[in-house]
């Protein structure tokens, strides 16, 4: 974790940094990949009026080793949803995720935010990254049967950081 830049603000080579880190992890399909990128595009564009945040996690050799992006739930007060949380593969095991969320959390805390939203797969593919979030805290909220696919439930995951 030493020698790691964090930054909020998304630079122009963040769409391609993005969705090269994406790729090497090997986990994400290239659709997934596409939205990714696509909403750095968005902030880029739009700024903060995009809705989407970021944070970035840089190393040394200005390598993005991993990064967060979240933001504000439309028509509620204060819930925000964590669209996307990944580290490079070489980067994991470190605690370099668990420090990611913490960041991102202290973020949304900033933006007035008191609750935040995660959505994953229930494929067996996705256990560790499931088992990632509760270790941060995060409780299962709901199962949407069949959402993604037969046999493929949407998992949302809740935490409260505050109460408002």
């Amino acid at each position: 974790m030493k020698n790691i830049l964090f930054r909020t603000q998304v630079n122009a080579s963040d769409s391609e940094e993005v969705a090269r880190l994406l790729k090497t992890t090997g986990f994400f399909s290239p659709a997934e990949v596409e939205v990714a990128v696509e909403l750095v595009q968005e902030r880029r564009l739009k700024g903060e009026t995009s809705g989407y945040h970021f944070l970035m996690a840089q190393g040394k050799m200005n390598d993005l080793l991993g990064y967060g992006c979240f933001g504000p739930i439309p028509c509620t007060l204060s819930s925000f949803d964590l669209y996307w949380i990944a580290v490079h593969p070489d980067a994991q095991g470190q605690g370099l995720g668990r420090r990611l969320m913490a960041m991102c959390e202290e973020e949304i805390v900033k933006l007035a935010g008191t609750r935040v939203y995660i959505e994953t797969s229930s494929r067996p593919r996705y256990h560790p990254t499931r088992c990632f979030y509760e270790r941060c805290g995060y409780g299962l909220e709901a199962t949407l049967q069949d959402f993604y696919a037969p046999g493929d439930h949407k998992f949302v995951y809740r935490k409260i950081l505050r109460f408002s």
